[in-house]
């Protein structure tokens, strides 16, 4: 069996390896997506194909609609063509569940698979009609949080952008340039209203959407490719509207394993695809089976009805405040904690971690004991039911081969939200801090981590971060066995309000801290003790 049109007529051999097939014409569904489209996807990735395509096919199975998702990108070519065209649009997706077992289903909900460049003319011909098609509702991306950045470090446009922006919206080649020359193409079309609406893991992603168009539409009139009232159409919310979401699903790269799951089950072509510039791309996807979405619902031309598939529509604030319970409390600085220690401890594996009595003390604390008292609770989502599935199914899933020198990449980055805001929580509302122990042990992790050496004495590579090389500076001359080697070099670091969010060192916390990393570096086996020693006193 392969995963294409013509073998999904052989139901009886899918059923028979438990393949779950689509439940609804497509054929029928694809004919009438190309008559009247509601629906356009940016990044057709993993986490599209694996939860975004998914939920529509649930409304689809269900006689919900009878339309599809049309998948576009503006960067993968390569993608679009040999994944999606060479597999007639269909992906395989696996679940991986905590048990052990995988569940297996053909998600057939993609219509139509675009290049969404200039320079692939019919392809784009295609998009441009799609975004004047009146019947349009909504415009999502999954595109990373760097597919949204017009400008660099220091400030300057990309280069790419600074020349869309001289040469007007005929021919843009950056992913936002690209997407405000079609808005202005609907505008010139009938001016119908559009949900642009960012699902990317990122804090206000319809902000930061909504910020890097609206400036591409203002450098244009400025220039007068475009008009000012096309930037007060793309203003008017009641007009074209960027919604705030919050989503959530961990969708690693293909395993072999999962790979060789599938190929046992008479399923053939599985195997990863290397494109012409190098990078891997799969027929099938792997996930873990909890996930999340929460939609501000800001739809001015309507949309479907996702709420039956399990999203979950509501306001903007409660869109934040669920962002916000996950980033700063329920499941990412549980995550980060992971990491620094599992890479000074020598794990590969955040699963295999959850085996380990002492990590398992750390996260538990961190979220429960230290976290919950000050989490910001949404409604909609229990915060300790959120924790409970993060603790008890999706950290310890043997089928997730997600590592902890992945997660601990940039954390620089991410301690100011991670550890800081609960930090700010506590001196907000007065809370005494005495308590604390899983959270400085988590940022002393952090420090004793960016000396590049393990616990038990080896060198270990540090993931990439930003900052590394100035915090390694920082640090210089620190020796393990030799707490005597530390002396104020740490101050400067736990000052700094850019990391943490807060200057730490006119906290007990900071003195709390260091004391933690000096006991840490006090030779080989040095974490391993002093987490024992704190986690059982607490």
């Amino acid at each position: 069996m392969k995963v294409n049109l013509k073998s999904l007529e052989q139901r009886a051999g899918w059923e028979k390896a438990g393949v779950r097939l689509p439940q609804f014409d497509v054929a029928a569904m694809r004919e009438s997506t190309k008559n009247a489209p509601v629906w356009v996807h940016f990044g057709a990735g993993n986490i599209f194909r694996a939860f975004i395509a998914a939920l529509q096919q649930r409304l689809l199975d269900q006689g919900e609609t009878d339309k599809g998702i049309i998948a576009a990108d503006t960067f993968d070519v390569d993608n679009i063509r040999m994944i999606y065209g060479g597999y007639d649009n269909l992906t395989m997706s696996v679940t991986l569940n905590a048990d052990a077992t995988i569940d297996k289903e053909i998600i057939a909900s993609v219509a139509e698979a675009l290049v969404a460049k200039p320079s692939e003319s019919a392809d784009y011909a295609r998009m441009q009609a799609i975004f004047a098609a009146p019947t349009l509702q909504m415009a999502s991306f999954t595109i990373t949080e760097k597919g949204y950045a017009l400008r660099q470090i220091d400030g300057s446009y990309l280069p790419v952008v600074a020349e869309d922006l001289q040469s007007g919206p005929a021919a843009p080649r950056h992913a936002m340039t690209i997407v405000t020359a079609l808005l202005y193409h609907r505008y010139e079309n009938g001016k119908a209203p559009l949900a642009v609406v960012s699902m990317d893991n990122c804090s206000h992603n319809g902000e930061k959407l909504q910020s890097s168009i609206v400036e591409v539409a203002k450098a244009w009139q400025e220039k007068g490719f475009v008009p000012a009232d096309f930037v007060r159409w793309l203003t008017d919310e009641k007009q074209v509207s960027f919604p705030w979401s919050m989503i959530d699903k961990i969708t690693p790269r293909p395993a072999p394993a999962v790979q060789q799951m599938l190929t046992d089950a008479g399923i053939e072509e599985m195997a990863p695809i290397q494109t012409p510039h190098g990078t891997f791309v799969a027929p099938f996807v792997n996930a873990e089976k909890p996930q999340y979405l929460v939609v501000e619902d800001l739809f001015p031309n309507g949309r479907p009805p996702l709420e039956k598939a399990g999203v979950y529509f509501t306001d903007r604030n409660t869109v934040n405040e669920t962002e916000r319970m996950k980033v700063t409390t329920c499941l990412n600085p549980l995550h980060t904690a992971l990491a620094v220690y599992g890479c000074l401890l020598g794990y590969t594996l955040i699963c295999d971690e959850m085996k380990d009595a002492d990590l398992v003390r750390l996260v538990r604390r961190l979220g429960y004991v230290e976290g919950l008292p000050v989490v910001t609770d949404p409604k909609i989502l229990s915060p300790k039911a959120f924790i409970d599935e993060v603790v008890e199914q999706r950290l310890p899933n043997p089928f997730m081969p997600d590592a902890p020198q992945r997660i601990a990449t940039d954390t620089s980055q991410k301690v100011g939200i991670r550890f800081g805001e609960t930090i700010k929580s506590y001196v907000a509302s007065g809370r005494s801090m005495d308590g604390l122990v899983a959270l400085p042990l988590a940022i002393a992790g952090w420090l004793r981590y960016l000396l590049g050496v393990d616990d038990e004495g080896r060198e270990m590579p540090l993931s990439s971060d930003p900052l590394l090389a100035d915090l390694q500076k920082q640090l210089a001359g620190i020796a393990l066995g030799r707490p005597d080697t530390v002396g104020d070099k740490l101050r400067p670091i736990l000052q700094n309000a850019l990391i943490f969010g807060s200057d730490l060192t006119k906290l007990p916390l900071g003195a709390r801290i260091t004391q933690y990393f000096l006991e840490e570096i006090a030779g080989p086996g040095a974490v391993r003790s002093t987490l024992k020693k704190y986690l059982a006193e607490a």
